[in-house]
């Protein structure tokens, strides 16, 4: 979720993996994937800057855990993109 400020100054925290394009006409418009429009007073890189900044932090704060299928095994980097062998 990002911070962006429409252009009657009235904030709005908005949920950034619905972006699906931000142009500048000259005012910066974010155009959502359900069509919904949003002009707001940042410009594209300020927008962009802050989803890069949300989406480290949730790196940050939330460390890689593998799920693992009952009765698999952990995959080693070697295994990742080799072809199957087949025998």
């Amino acid at each position: 979720m990002i911070k962006i400020t429409r252009l009657n100054r009235v904030p709005v925290i908005l949920n950034s993996d619905l972006i699906e394009h931000i142009e500048a006409t000259p005012d910066t418009v974010i155009t959502l994937v359900s069509g919904q429009k949003y002009m707001v007073l940042e410009s594209p890189e300020q927008i962009v800057e802050r989803v890069v900044k949300f989406r480290q932090s949730l790196l940050r704060n939330q460390p890689f855990r593998p799920t693992l299928v009952p009765g698999s095994r952990p995959v080693t980097p070697m295994e990742i993109g080799e072809p199957p062998s087949h025998g």
